[in-house]
């Protein structure tokens, strides 16, 4: 998901969402170590969500607007 999607959402809706996507990384390196993962690039796309949501989190806690 973008950025400009996620700065949509509520503080709240966000902080289900990153834990949502943080208990997804951990399903798929699970699923990596048993080696039925098919497709690795979801690793990366979750890794850069859950960047893109923290980012979105600390800019709102330090009051900085684009």
């Amino acid at each position: 998901m973008k950025a400009v999607e996620l700065q949509k959402f509520t503080d709240e809706e966000l902080t289900q969402m990153l834990e949502d996507s943080k208990r997804k990384l951990m399903d798929l390196r699970f699923q990596l170590e048993m080696n039925r993962l098919k497709n690795h690039s979801q690793i990366t796309s979750v890794k850069r969500d859950i960047a893109r949501i923290k980012t979105i989190l600390r800019g709102r806690e330090l009051g900085i607007r684009r």
